[in-house]
């Protein structure tokens, strides 16, 4: 129960925060959806890169429980830090001799922009034809002179076209940005602590080939999905209708609930999750062990914070390193380990390097699915992109118990697939939401562009019911095949293979992006043809390797050595 809450309010702060920040990074900042897209790439992948090192770190000094709670105290300044906008960015429209303020009223798909100069303000709307005057006759959009530009009154034009006006960003750079990055640094620091360590805590609660493993798992799973669901929703409405503080400030609230939750819960724990060796009397350069990593994980914040503003460097160097990390566990597999122990953590090993492409597929909801819920889909007036991040955590709700139920129910009759079925099958179901989404793009159902809410809903329950496949299997899996002395290590790798996963959701992402101007998209038919067109390829490619991998499901069924 405490580890379920404690992750219940991590996860709300965690998701609540991941609900507005691609959305805020493309509103309030004015990045284009690509380079957006790049920064939520980098700082996922460094969220799932630093659990390797906090696992090492808990596996040899702290134990568990202690980094938690390093991590938790991290969290919380990260997350209110979030809540500091600064000024953001501002564009400039300039027409002829005529400069122009940009302003956006409105966070969600009905927002409104405006040119205004001085006591000007006019309503606009910018597509690949050019500037247009709301409610003006946009006459010279169809005269056969494209150069023309006719004014409806004095002051703005009625129409300019492409190639007749310039627009131009300035983003706060002196205050907002710095902040914003030093905020999601916090945050890296905090679930590189937390993370991987309290799964690690949930597997201590169960004796070796205990059979509610799986469903333990699961029912862990449910509170992380709960405290998404909650947080989606009230963070998204708070920051799309009174300001994206508002919506970040709760999440930070969320996270010390989870804090004090874990603080006040950790006698019920009964010493699981504890250092190897008691840490009374230790010391690393002279400081004792649990200060010196308070320390260090403070002082490491400074070359994180350094990265995120050079995002591309993240993307460059994240996959080298990680082949190095996943290469020097597959060596000491090889070399130092023998018979049972071996085959399973190579198993191990297998699994997770297919896991790669299901969540570099699965994560698109931070970052494509998101900007296709608010450029490409029909939405009611009450709703915003935001609030289709409810989808997931809500059918996880209701139908994580189900799965917990069903594996352990099969499980008692020798009928439940092995994990490596498991895992072809998430692959499948995954693939098959985006071929959902591609077929809905291609037989477009409106003249605005935009697919039914209802097509995205569907897609996001196949992504869940391949989630529930693999995800919490997957860190029960971890638990059950590794080796006890380094399963902290293992566990960090399992989520190395998540941050991997989301430099190539980056990429899958940014090939998506169409141009947008105050984070209104330009070309909407344009930005339904890319999306289907490329929701299409990564659909049959996770499809394809699902299949791949059950018909490897028997060898690696033998080399998890009577472990299922």
């Amino acid at each position: 129960m405490i580890l379920f809450f404690t992750e219940m309010w991590e996860r709300f702060s965690y998701y609540g925060m991941r609900a507005l920040l691609v959305m805020y990074l493309t509103q309030h900042f004015l990045f284009g959806p690509a380079e957006a897209q790049g920064i939520y790439a980098a700082y996922a992948a460094l969220v799932y890169l630093m659990p390797v090192l906090g696992g090492m770190i808990a596996d040899k000094y702290l134990g568990a429980r202690k980094a938690v709670v390093i991590g938790a105290v991290l969290l919380v300044a990260g997350h209110f830090t979030m809540a500091f906008e600064g000024s953001g960015g501002k564009e400039s429209l300039t027409i002829g001799e005529s400069t122009y303020q940009i302003e956006v009223v409105g966070r969600d798909q009905n927002r409104t922009m405006f040119a205004v100069s001085g006591d000007e303000r006019v309503q606009i709307s910018i597509t690949p034809e050019g500037v247009s005057k709301v409610g003006a006759e946009p006459a010279a959009a169809q005269a056969a002179d494209a150069a023309v530009v006719a004014a409806a009154s004095e002051g703005f034009p009625a129409f300019t076209p492409a190639g007749g006006y310039k627009v131009e960003t300035k983003r706060d750079t002196a205050f907002g940005e710095p902040v914003l990055f030093l905020a999601l640094s916090l945050i890296i620091m905090g679930v590189g602590f937390l993370k991987a360590n309290i799964s690690t805590v949930v597997g201590a609660l169960y004796e070796e080939n205990d059979p509610r493993r799986d469903g333990g798992f699961t029912i862990f799973y449910v509170g992380i999905n709960l405290g998404s669901l909650l947080a989606t929703a009230a963070c998204s409405y708070l920051g799309f209708t009174y300001g994206w503080s508002y919506g970040f400030g709760l999440a930070g609230f969320g996270m010390l609930m989870g804090l004090l939750t874990f603080l006040m819960g950790a006698p019920w724990l009964e010493g699981r999750g504890g250092p190897p060796v008691p840490l009374k009397g230790r010391t690393i350069v002279g400081v004792p062990v649990e200060a010196f990593f308070w320390i260090a994980g403070i002082v490491a914040v400074v070359p994180v914070w350094l990265l995120m503003q050079r995002h591309e460097i993240v993307q460059t160097v994240l996959i080298p390193i990680a082949v190095l990390t996943f290469a020097g566990v597959v060596g000491f597999t090889v070399f130092k380990l023998k018979g049972a122990e071996r085959s399973r953590m190579l198993v191990a090993q297998v699994l997770i390097f297919f896991s790669v492409l299901f969540w570099a597929l699965f994560e698109q909801a931070g970052s494509s699915l998101t900007l296709f819920a608010d450029q490409s889909t029909e939405m009611p007036s009450w709703f915003n992109a935001g609030y289709t991040q409810m989808f997931n955590p809500g059918i996880i709700v209701i139908g994580g118990p189900i799965m917990a139920a069903l594996w352990v129910w099969l499980g008692k009759r020798n009928r439940e697939p092995s994990t490596p079925v498991k895992f072809s099958a998430a692959l499948v179901f995954v693939g098959a939401g985006f071929l959902l989404l591609s077929w809905a793009a291609a037989n477009n159902f409106n003249e605005s562009f935009r697919v039914p809410l209802m097509i995205l809903f569907l897609t996001y329950a196949f992504h869940t019911i391949g989630e529930l496949c693999l995800s919490p299997v997957g860190l029960s899996m971890i638990t059950k095949l590794s080796v006890a002395r380094v399963v902290g290590l293992m566990m960090g790798v399992w989520f190395l293979s998540s941050s991997v996963a989301h430099i190539v959701a980056g990429w899958i992402a940014a090939a998506t992006a169409t141009d947008t101007v105050a984070g209104v998209v330009t070309n909407p038919q344009l930005a339904l043809q890319t999306y289907g067109s490329i929701f299409g390829t990564i659909g049959w490619t996770g499809v394809g390797v699902g299949v791949v991998l059950l018909a490897l499901s028997p060898i690696l069924k033998k080399g998890m050595a009577g472990i299922h």
